[in-house]
């Protein structure tokens, strides 16, 4: 088509001419303009030709809502509904505003027509204002694009027989937590191939209209749509229904669901499956059910389905996770009486007995050891369950970390081959980053040019090598920033602790808790300043985050974002493992913190129980804020918005209207999902020999979560657009890092945080000669082996208390000897003796668990075996097909020529035989 036709086409539509003429000096439409957009349309950018651009500004043909509520079709019943763009009258808008939203919009439909997609608008049952414009695509279309996008779809039924699996025997017992079979029928099993436009005989087409699903429909209308122009001004170019979400001039774009989810559709031909998924899957009733993945693959597309399929999986391994914690929990609470060091503690003439030093400075008491009973009968408690955490396993010399994180391996391991399978029942296996066609948004920003190293073909490319370094500088800066200003946070609590200590120590143990009498021995300083801390540290985190998500593309927001959140949540954790109560000095000479604030100091029994407080604060109260929010806003916002429109009855409004009265899916919706599952994980691996009950807070949490994004997706969002995705993406590498971490921090946490190292040492050395004066291995003695001797007279001025009760000595949390002795308040042997074990300890179990988890990896195939054969098999039927098919086409096109030869041949045999004779 020439410039000059095309400039007499346009020019040829009477009513547009004088719309330009109207608006020419707002919208800036010239013939340059239409040179430019003739010769862009040519473009690889846009993967259209010039024959995809307009030939005069079709309108979209306008027709009455029929009265069928329930029909997913357009008014003539034939052509099916596969995209809505929802848009408001610009009658009742300003002048310059309602010009350009009417030109760009008037012109992205007639682009859209000219591609072969078929429109037809709707004006709104409830307001007056609102138009739906349906979009359906032809099968001529839909041929074309699903070769584009490398759709898979049927070749031929799957002739391979099905192995047997040794997990059928309890067929009888899970049969009744799956779905209803007899609503949620099992798919047929096909071999897929990539469609070809050319080869469409060799598919398995019974329908043309059933063939491709809703959600390949879908998926090609939103492909077109990102991609379609509405305006070229010069060199300037804009396309895609994004662009035109975000500038109002569409209010919603979406596909649309085949039916209410609570009452079955009317429509004959109907599937119902938001129906069956409700009823199935995120009803609260099914909550024991197991999910109909393939139906949530076939309604929201593979990246849905991939996210619940690893949900799913995750919360199955918790729950043997949990069993093992819960038994520990039981355990440690049962014997925590009968522990040896808890009974002394306790005793009046060995606990009682013993003054410990002022834990601050000058307005601080001396304090009697057994006013910490309860709380050293729950830090007993939590050692008590990490010992039978390899106790209940049969671990008898290596704890938590060997016997716990090698079953984070499996989960791993046992996850890839169950992905692998979804990989292939799903048609992803061969999706590669050639499939992944690039974002609109991506190309919009291919504005330089280079050449590429490996084809040697110019491309385009949205930034300078310059460009690229600037841009990576400012955002690890920008990173950098937020953990600083975490840390900042951090030292600020830590802080708070320091001084509101101080206050407690004053206050709890000389006025004490009359009106909490009940409580009051279980509040000590230390328990109420890791509580008040631990709760202000979880708002702390949920404000950082709040701040924090304002993102970038999800891809490049996955590390940084988890950076962020895995400082925020866990840093504090950290700090109380780690750094609490190692460095505090002994009570004559205090380490001081900013110069002022003297360190804090743990419990007698070490910082576990705070570790666990901060835990179980944070886990709990970051699982309950998540779901209340996820559940209430949208619910909220629906409610809000059907009470707005004021409509009597749902059975008189269109299924495209009831849709957008739902609420819109964010882009970045799925990934925070992840994220907080994998935050969830962080605190189930990394902190388990702290706190072992984390696996069932955790499978009571994700139990809830299932059925709450379950719930909010089916009936409180618009249907997600679907998304092809192979698997969970840059979320596995993360997952194995903090398994990798895991093993170290758990090592850690055991050795230096608990004090079992400790214990240990004292039973199979200290109790017993030469250090000792028992026959016999034993735990008696160990609180005043454990407790250093201080005298007052060697307090400084700063740190001397007020009320001395003319004590002489007091008693502090540390290995030094005593005063007097030629080194006094010297790291004495038992000091060195436990660093050695701990080191020890340490560096065993780490080499342990590597080693089996190497092992683990090593073994585990991630691709299970029936799976290859399976992929080989229809590798092979794909390769015959193209074989066949390109040997017709050679075979018809030397056909002729065959001919030619055979004749020639015949001639040249007769001239031979007329020799011979003669």
């Amino acid at each position: 088509m020439s410039i000059f036709y095309l400039i007499c086409l346009f020019f040829s539509h009477s009513q547009y001419l004088q719309y330009l003429r109207s608006d020419s000096l707002h919208t800036g439409l010239s013939l340059l303009s239409l040179v430019d957009m003739y010769n862009i349309m040519e473009s690889e950018v846009y993967e259209f030709s010039a024959a995809d651009l307009p030939d005069k500004i079709c309108f979209c043909p306008q027709a009455e809502f029929n009265g069928k509520p329930d029909s997913l079709f357009f008014n003539d019943g034939v052509r099916r509904i596969d995209f809505i763009l929802v848009y408001e009258d610009e009658d009742k808008k300003e002048f310059e505003k309602r010009h350009t939203f009417q030109r760009r919009r008037e012109y992205f439909e007639a682009s859209l027509m000219k591609m072969g997609m078929e429109l037809e608008a709707t004006k709104s049952v409830v307001d007056e204002k609102l138009l739906f414009v349906k979009v359906h695509m032809p099968w001529d279309v839909l041929c074309t694009y699903a070769e584009v996008l490398h759709i898979k779809v049927p070749l031929q039924p799957n002739d391979l027989t099905s192995h047997y699996s040794p997990w059928r025997i309890f067929s009888c017992i899970t049969k009744h937590f799956q779905p209803n079979e007899e609503l949620i029928g099992k798919e047929s099993d096909f071999f897929t191939a990539p469609f070809e436009k050319e080869r469409q005989g060799y598919f398995h087409i019974k329908d043309k209209d059933l063939f491709f699903t809703p959600s390949m429909r879908s998926k090609m209308a939103f492909y077109i749509l990102t991609r379609a122009p509405y305006e070229i001004r010069g060199n300037v170019k804009k396309f895609g229904i994004t662009k035109l979400l975000n500038s109002g001039v569409y209010k919603a774009a979406y596909p649309l669901h085949d039916c209410r989810f609570n009452v079955k559709s009317k429509e004959p031909d109907c599937p119902n499956e938001r129906y069956l998924l409700y009823n199935e899957w995120a009803h609260p009733k099914s909550f024991y059910k197991m999910q109909p993945l393939d139906l949530i693959r076939k309604y929201y597309g593979e990246k849905i389905g991939i996210y619940f399929a690893w949900l799913g999986f995750y919360t199955t391994m918790l729950a043997l996770a949990a069993v093992v914690g819960l038994a520990c929990f039981i355990y440690g609470y049962k014997t925590q009486e009968t522990s040896t060091w808890s009974k002394e503690v306790c005793d009046p003439e060995i606990g009682g007995q013993i003054v410990m030093c002022p834990q601050c400075d000058h307005f601080c008491q001396y304090w009697r050891l057994n006013s910490t009973c309860e709380a050293s009968k729950d830090t007993q408690y939590c050692v008590y369950m990490i010992v039978s955490l390899f106790l209940i396993v049969g671990c008898l010399f290596f704890p938590v970390p060997v016997c716990f994180l090698p079953s984070v391996t499996l989960f791993l391991e046992f996850w890839k081959r169950y992905q692998a399978e979804l990989e292939y029942e799903w048609d992803t296996v061969e999706f590669l980053e050639q499939e992944e066609l690039p974002r609109p948004e991506y190309e919009a920003k291919c504005i330089y040019e280079r050449k590429n190293p490996i084809t040697g073909v110019k491309e385009k490319i949205p930034y300078t090598t310059c460009g690229r370094c600037v841009r990576v500088s400012i955002g690890i800066g920008t990173v950098l920033f937020w953990i600083m200003l975490i840390l900042a946070s951090v030292v600020a609590i830590t802080v708070y602790r320091l001084a509101v200590f101080f206050a407690f120590s004053t206050s709890l143990r000389t006025q004490g808790l009359k009106e909490l009498e009940p409580i009051k021995e279980y509040v000590t300083p230390q328990m109420a300043t890791s509580v008040t801390a631990s709760l202000i540290n979880f708002i702390a985190i949920m404000i950082l985050n709040t701040v924090y998500e304002r993102t970038d593309y999800e891809n490049s927001l996955t590390l940084k974002m988890f950076l962020f959140q895995f400082v925020n949540y866990y840093s504090s954790c950290f700090y109380i493992a780690f750094a609490k109560g190692k460095a505090v000095g002994y009570p004559g000479k205090p380490v001081y913190l900013v110069g002022a604030y003297r360190n804090e100091e743990c419990d007698p029994g070490g910082c576990m129980i705070e570790l666990t407080t901060q835990l179980s604060i944070i886990m709990s109260g970051k699982a309950i804020w998540n779901n209340i929010q996820e559940v209430l806003l949208p619910w909220v916002k629906n409610l809000i918005s059907r009470h707005c429109t004021r409509v009597t009855s749902e059975n008189t409004i269109p299924r495209w209207e009831q849709d957008y009265r739902l609420q819109p899916v964010s882009k970045l919706g799925l990934f925070y999902e992840y994220l907080e599952m994998v935050i969830q994980f962080g605190f189930v691996t990394l902190f388990v020999a702290s706190f072992p009950l984390a696996p069932v807070l955790a499978l009571v949490n994700n139990l809830f979560e299932i059925r709450v994004d379950a719930w909010k997706m089916v009936t409180q969002f618009r249907r997600i657009v679907p998304e092809k995705a192979q698997d969970i993406g840059a979320w596995q590498p993360i997952l194995q890092g903090v398994a990798i971490l895991a093993v170290a921090t758990n090592a850690m946490i055991t050795a230096f945080t608990s004090d079992m190292i400790p214990r240990l040492v004292y039973y199979w050395s200290f109790s017993v000669y030469p250090y000792g004066s028992n026959t016999d291995h034993t735990m008696k003695g160990y609180i005043n082996s454990s407790l250093s001797v201080f005298s007052t007279s060697d307090f400084s001025n700063a740190s001397s208390p007020i009320d001395s009760f003319n004590i002489s000595t007091c008693r502090y949390r540390d290995f030094r000897y005593p005063p007097g002795h030629p080194r006094q308040y010297e790291h004495n042997v038992y000091y060195w003796h436990v660093i050695a074990a701990k080191l020890a300890f340490i560096i065993v179990v780490e080499h342990i668990v590597y080693f089996t988890k190497f092992i683990l990896s090593y073994m585990i195939p991630d691709v299970p075996y029936a799976v290859k054969e399976q992929i080989k098999r229809e590798k092979y039927l794909t390769q015959v097909i193209l074989h066949e098919t390109n040997l017709k086409l050679v075979t018809k096109r030397l056909k002729p020529s065959d001919d030619d030869t055979a004749d020639h041949t015949e001639m040249t045999e007769s001239n031979e035989e007329t020799d011979l004779d003669f």
